[in-house]
């Protein structure tokens, strides 16, 4: 029994090291959505309130919040906890892989239903809009759909609408998370070349030498990785204010395109070569990832704030 226990750890451990990584880790993510909760409107707050009740989660965020805490307290805290949940119910046994290469691209319609939680698949191609670039000529496998930026747009469009508050409350928690994904540059690029023709999945294919011992992982522990609660709220309150006129920006392209563009311009940049490494990282690059991390964090919890404040009915 002993061995058998064994033999299915190691292969837990296989499974899972051969995942891509998530975006930003749970400590970018709830920073995120404390920056949003922060600048929710009264209303806006009750009424994503009410929605994460619904949630199968709701139970274990409440458990998670210090005893003692005020109602306010307690419901920011609540939505911040919810910002995780598309990338906890990866380790939730009733959640299953779908679609093609071990779940991570999708492969038929069916890919893109958007029916709330009686939907038991995992969705993992839901987190990225990986566009292809090249550097040397080496020709770009298509842009696959569905994608973050087309799940983006269903899920504005259910929370404008007058569907049911289960399937909104389905939406919001995906909505919540996706905006912070197409905020990290690297869920939304896959660099092709001559040594990889079909992309590096957002830099998970290119190494680095030491930890994290991947460019994906590098730049989703950018602002942090800390696996308590409250750092990650402190951090979110101490970032400066992201200029109006960029948090005002709603189109879900836009936000793509910039990460596009950062990746392009600042991630794959030196000491990142023309190969897939492994690279020495330096201490600027290291640097200059977290100025890039704050940026974009901030950027995001603005947006998705100014998002459900305008569009959540």
């Amino acid at each position: 029994m002993a061995l058998k226990n064994v033999g299915l750890i190691c292969a837990m451990f296989v499974l899972t090291s051969i995942q891509p990584a998530f975006a930003w880790y749970d400590f970018g993510h709830e920073a995120v959505a404390c920056i949003a909760y922060n600048k929710l409107n009264q209303h806006t707050k009750d009424r994503v309130s009410s929605l994460l009740k619904l949630n199968p989660y709701y139970s274990k965020w409440l458990d998670q919040v210090p005893a003692g805490a005020s109602q306010a307290d307690k419901e920011m805290k609540v939505f911040v906890l919810a910002s995780t949940w598309a990338d906890a119910i990866k380790r939730d046994p009733e959640y299953k892989a779908d679609g093609a290469d071990g779940g991570n691209k999708p492969d038929g319609q069916q890919c893109a239903e958007n029916i709330g939680y009686s939907d038991k698949r995992l969705h993992k191609y839901w987190h990225y809009a990986d566009r292809p670039f090249t550097p040397d000529g080496t020709p770009l496998p298509p842009y696959v759909t569905p994608n973050a930026q087309t799940q983006i747009d269903v899920f504005r469009a259910t929370l404008a609408s007058d569907s049911s508050d289960q399937l909104k409350s389905y939406d919001l928690v995906w909505l919540v998370h996706l905006i912070g994904d197409v905020h990290q540059p690297l869920h939304c690029v896959t660099r092709v070349i001559h040594d990889d023709p079909k992309g590096d999945k957002g830099g998970n294919d290119c190494k680095l030498v030491g930890k994290p011992d991947n460019l994906h992982s590098l730049w989703d522990g950018a602002v942090g990785d800390d696996k308590a609660l409250q750092p990650a709220i402190t951090f979110a309150q101490n970032l400066p204010d992201a200029k109006k006129s960029q948090s005002k920006k709603g189109d879900t392209k836009t936000w793509v395109d910039e990460s596009y563009k950062l990746a392009r311009q600042k991630v794959y940049k030196s000491p990142i070569g023309k190969s897939n490494g492994p690279f020495e990282m330096t201490d600027k690059y290291k640097q200059q990832a977290r100025k890039i991390g704050e940026e974009r964090v901030e950027l995001a919890g603005a947006r998705l704030a100014d998002l459900l404040n305008n569009e959540l009915k």
